[in-house]
């Protein structure tokens, strides 16, 4: 061995000393039966706990609930290796084998934690890497030279310097904050959809609120971590209320009136409307426009701000029952009394007709070439469409007149001519008049 050690000096290799190979052997062993038990851990553990967050912080939603045992297991590791690697003065190969079993256990739970988020692929693999070095280097010895060369390279901007370490102390700032702020999002819409004096309006507000205030509280909590001063922040006051006045009006305007539907519960998820050309369900009240979902499928994004300020009818404000009036007219010789009878066995033979308030006819008017009658229905579904429930009893009250000898009016016009004009009547008498000469 010493031989060895002779000729590695003579071509400049340094070899560890006995204890050092030694102290790196126990390390090694150490470090693998750390990862053992985190592997138990995570099998153990893991299964209840994806159960308990699926259950109370919608893990489908965010797939870490089929993360859980990864998560777990890497969480265990890193604890279990950072205790080791604190509670002995290892020597500097032993302290790499630690160090470097550490830093695989930290990146890959960033990793999990990433992609459980539903974080880009490669916003995960870089907070992987830069945690991945930063803990290997801060176990070998420090974090000041690597520091010192990303310092190195930077750029100024007056009084401020930018390097490249502060760039990327802001680029895992704001990863990490956002990371942060989406998952307790989660977890406070999880816990206001489980509450039960709430209903569906008053939980979407308080959701937007929490969603509000958390990216209020990340951006301070960001700049204070990046080490902006706040003071700074007064010179762009000026311009930042220009823009806001002139190019984000439209945008603040629209999250301000979301907010106060939601507020007045005027309109609510679920409410059938119609606004303008638009009929529908409204499916989602978000930050700057209302999704409704047409008959057709389709989905009409409509600014708050036109809901705010344009007529809207809403046809399950106060209630879901809906009365529907359909106009029938027959013809003068039609047997009125059974005509009405057939009108209301149509009414009442559809599924979606209510039988209290009754299906009723009403005679409205005697037109010019039919008796007009109308049929007023309730229904209690008109997110199903009022077309379909109309074509419906229409369809059925056609098969019945024609079974019963009820005919339709149809346009017909009696013309009386008074008198002809003596250019038109001369030639034909003149042509009657040649006619019987010859």
């Amino acid at each position: 061995m010493n031989a060895v050690r002779r000729i590695a000096a003579d071509i400049g290799i340094v070899v560890p000393s006995d204890p050092d190979l030694a102290a790196a052997a126990a390390a090694l062993v150490l470090s693998i039966a750390l990862w053992a038990l985190a592997w138990w851990i995570g099998q153990r553990l893991g299964p209840p706990l994806a159960n308990l967050w699926e259950r109370h912080a919608g893990g489908r939603n965010e797939a870490i609930g089929r993360r859980m045992c990864s998560l777990v297991r890497n969480l265990s590791a890193a604890v279990l290796l950072a205790i080791l690697l604190k509670a002995y003065a290892w020597p500097i190969f032993a302290a790499f084998i630690v160090g470097l079993a550490l830093a695989v256990a930290v990146a890959m739970l960033i990793t999990v934690i990433a992609r459980g988020l539903h974080l880009a692929r490669w916003i995960a693999a870089s907070l992987a890497l830069v945690a991945f070095v930063m803990v290997l280097t801060e176990a070998v010895g420090d974090l000041t030279p690597v520091s010192e060369i990303f310092d190195q390279v930077g750029f100024s901007i007056g009084e401020r310097r930018f390097s490249l370490l502060t760039l990327l102390q802001i680029g895992i700032t704001i990863l990490a904050l956002y990371a942060g702020v989406k998952l307790v999002n989660r977890l406070v819409g999880q816990s206001v959809k489980r509450a039960s004096g709430l209903d569906s309006t008053q939980q979407l507000l308080v959701q937007k609120l929490v969603a509000i205030g958390l990216l209020v509280i990340a951006f301070f909590v960001g700049i204070d971590l990046v080490g902006i001063d706040l003071t700074a922040l007064a010179v762009f006051s000026g311009g930042l209320g220009l823009a806001v006045g002139f190019g984000l009006q439209k945008t603040f305007g629209n999250l301000f009136a979301g907010i106060i539907l939601l507020m007045d519960r005027s309109i609510k998820p679920g409410d059938v409307i119609s606004v303008g050309q638009s009929f529908g369900s409204v499916n989602k009240i978000g930050v700057r426009a209302v999704s409704i979902v047409t008959r057709e499928g389709k989905e009409h994004l409509i600014p708050n701000e036109i809901l705010m300020t344009e007529e809207v009818v809403n046809w399950s404000y106060s209630t879901r029952d809906v009365r529907m009036s359909i106009p029938v007219g027959v013809g003068y010789a039609a047997d009125v009394e059974l005509a009405q009878r057939l009108m209301m066995e149509a009414a009442s033979a559809s599924s979606r007709v209510l039988e209290s308030p009754r299906p009723n006819v009403w005679l409205t008017a005697f037109g010019e070439r039919s008796v007009e009658h109308e049929i007023r229905i309730w229904i209690k579904d008109p997110e199903a469409g009022v077309g379909s429930v109309r074509s419906e009893i229409l369809n059925r009250l056609w098969l019945l007149f024609k079974e019963n000898g009820i005919e339709l009016p149809f346009p017909q016009r009696d013309i009386r001519v008074k008198e002809w004009p003596a250019s038109a009547v001369q030639p034909k008498l003149d042509a009657e008049q040649d006619g019987k000469t010859g």
